[in-house]
């Protein structure tokens, strides 16, 4: 059963790593796409809007789909498509056939995020022990090798077909093959979809402030990857190479954070680290926001990344937690998906707040916006206890390791 354990975890950070190159592939080639296929500044914003839309249309619906197939089979089968849809971004003539490519790129990008986080969750219910960090610290690690394979291809102005072609060859048959020991929880199907009704709306209850915490967290995330090196460069005077640098550091902080992270929640407990990581970041929006130049602009940057990068994973742990012990394991998968929803609302809200104050007001009092959300974290930072809190202290207990059937048969 170790074995499998093992297995089944080292399959998983593949595919969240895959999952790291694929976005960070499509999201940092946009101007190449706007070349290619004559996007003007004034459609695209609609054309990147479609894919966080169809993205969350995707959860909803594994939320329906987990109470027959389990996440394993949809993981297995979502992340092919989106890398064969990030091929045909690249690989189309007309535009039509980009929205084609992304619509189909954004609705399994949901299927496969929501079973992605399905799947950690009951690996580390099985282990006992937080390892929801360790995943996506390895997604942010291929978010950088995305990032720097996107900037080979743009500094050799390769067309995007054959900077895509050999990362699809590469990732398309591994993940394949590493989704033989993908490992799905004990107990099968979805009990808060499958008892709607009141069942279902205490489900929710349960869930509105993690789902508030998720969105708060994208909303920072996307101002970072949106506006950084804009706020560098405009508004603390940067250079334009200079201002480049903001969110390659806020990657690398991002990897570094929670590659730790699952030791800091072993020590001190979620709860003490979700307010540590909110207290950070709204430090790091603080900085951003009085910073008088561009280098310690770039420190409130490094600080961002250090205090978000805690939250979403703790987020998705305390969703799985919390459903399992109110309505049992099999409610776990469901509450995931909804959770996974406020991930793509945040990424949506989050650019265009930041944008319609900076324009109506200053980018400096813009970054407060965030920074207030994000301290909101620290109301609803009991919600991340493990089972109902019986030592006060909000450690996470370990807990007999309940392993169900590999995606293999094991």
């Amino acid at each position: 059963m170790t074995d499998v354990l093992r297995r089944g975890r080292a399959s998983l950070a593949f595919s969240f790593f895959a999952q790291g190159v694929a976005f960070a592939l499509l999201v940092t080639r946009i101007p190449a796409m706007q070349d290619r296929y004559g996007v003007s500044d004034a459609l695209l914003p609609a054309f990147l809007a479609a894919v966080p839309i169809l993205a969350g249309v995707g959860s909803v619906t594994t939320e329906r789909l987990v109470t027959r197939i389990p996440p394993s089979r949809l993981l297995r089968w979502s992340q092919p498509v989106v890398l064969l849809a990030l091929l045909g971004v690249g690989a189309g003539e007309r535009m039509v056939e980009l929205g084609l490519a992304l619509a189909v790129f954004g609705s399994a990008v949901g299927v496969l995020d929501a079973s992605m986080n399905m799947l950690g969750v009951s690996l580390q219910r099985s282990y006992g022990r937080s390892i929801m960090l360790s995943f996506h610290a390895v997604y942010s690690l291929g978010g950088i090798v995305g990032a720097s394979l996107a900037w080979v291809g743009a500094h050799w102005d390769l067309a995007l077909v054959v900077s895509y072609l050999p990362v699809v060859a590469v990732l398309l048959p591994a993940a394949l093959v590493g989704s033989r020991w993908y490992v799905d929880g004990g107990v099968g199907g979805g009990v808060v979809v499958e008892e709607a009704g009141e069942r279902g709306a205490v489900a929710f209850k349960v869930l509105l402030p993690l789902c508030l915490v998720m969105t708060f967290a994208y909303i920072g995330d996307s101002t970072v990857s949106n506006w950084s090196a804009k706020y560098l460069q405009d508004v603390l005077g940067s250079s334009e190479q200079l201002a480049t640098v903001p969110y390659n550091v806020y990657m690398v902080t991002t990897l570094l954070g929670r590659a730790i992270g699952d030791f800091g929640v072993r020590k001190f407990g979620a709860v003490a680290v979700v307010r540590t990581g909110a207290v950070v970041a709204a430090g790091g929006f603080a900085v951003v926001a009085g910073a008088p130049g561009a280098w310690v602009g770039m420190l409130g940057f490094t600080l961002l990344g250090l205090g978000l990068c805690v939250l979403v994973p703790q987020t998705f742990a305390a969703a799985g937690r919390l459903a399992s012990e109110k309505y049992g394991p099999g409610a776990s998968d469901a509450a995931i998906a909804r959770l996974n929803v406020f991930n793509y609302v945040g990424f949506l809200i989050g650019s265009p707040l930041v944008g319609a104050l900076g324009d109506a007001w200053s980018y400096r009092g813009a970054m407060l916006v965030p920074m207030v959300l994000v301290l909101v974290t620290l109301v609803y930072a009991r919600s991340f206890a493990a089972q109902p809190d019986r030592y006060g202290d909000g450690h996470e207990r370990p807990r007999t390791a309940d392993v169900g059937r590999g995606s293999n048969g094991l």
